[in-house]
């Protein structure tokens, strides 16, 4: 029953990110890091509490996640739309193949100078790199989807007469939908990542210009405390978006589970 438990909760994992935390504390007050730059653990979660009931914290917070919310919307929409015209119709994955391998190795942060002679400095030029860098993924995943769609399936509807659009609908979207879910996951954190780098490069608020401006003010403990919002709001958007993947996939995981048995 025990080991039952510790192998199917996350218990351990629990365990050893409080042992981390102790660790840290323990660092600081042994005298084993002797840096202005380390402060005890206690301090920061004191000024991450402190922030948060004043409110700062919420004010630098919510700019960031309406920039996080609509290019990330973008992305999907432009992503799975362009995917399944690729994957579907080898005309289009013709003509914007070359150029999707052309700009997609290229790091996404390497565009944030050129973007910001067209657009200035903005939440435009902001929302761009976070639709930009978070397109790639859900684009490649949906058309890997619909590639890995079973022709005998198409080729079945097409006997019975079912439309282009009844097609895409019925058969090719529900198939390749496990692969777009999992590029829209891996876009959700990239999008997370180019929200905090492009306020880093420009931006008067948001987390990425809150932890660069406690940086260079030397507010340490403040910078630690907006460092530790991003990891929680980066575990809250994941397990959010994990909950919501389990109630709409639900029955892609249950004939996946009756497979396995």
């Amino acid at each position: 029953m025990r080991k039952s438990f510790w192998r199917e909760s996350k218990a351990s994992g629990v365990v050893v990110i409080v042992a981390l935390c102790v660790l840290w504390e323990l660092s600081h007050r042994l005298k084993l890091i002797t840096s202005v730059s380390w402060p005890s653990f206690s301090s920061v979660v004191s000024t991450f509490f402190q922030l948060l009931a004043s409110g700062e914290l919420l004010n630098q917070l919510l700019p960031s996640l309406e920039r996080l919310a609509i290019g990330y919307l973008i992305a999907v929409v432009l992503g799975v739309g362009i995917g399944l015209l690729m994957g579907y119709w080898r005309e289009v994955f013709n003509a914007l193949e070359p150029l999707t391998e052309i700009l997609r190795p290229i790091p996404s942060p390497a565009y944030i100078p050129l973007v910001m002679l067209f657009l200035g400095v903005d939440d435009e030029m902001k929302i761009f790199m976070i639709a930009f860098g978070a397109f790639f993924p859900i684009l490649l995943n949906t058309y890997s989807g619909v590639r890995a769609v079973d022709p005998v399936q198409v080729n079945t509807a097409r006997t019975f007469g079912l439309s282009r659009r009844r097609i895409v609908q019925q058969i090719i979207v529900p198939a390749a939908s496990p692969f777009i879910v999992t590029g829209m996951r891996i876009s959700l954190a990239i999008a997370l990542i180019l929200v905090v780098i492009s306020e880093m490069v420009a931006s008067n608020n948001g987390m990425g210009f809150f932890i660069l401006d406690t940086q260079r003010s030397f507010r340490i403990r403040e910078m630690y405390a907006g460092i530790i919002a991003l990891a929680i709001v980066g575990y809250t958007l994941n397990a959010a978006f994990v909950a919501l993947e389990r109630r709409v996939m639900a029955w892609h995981i249950g004939a996946t589970a009756k497979e396995g048995t």
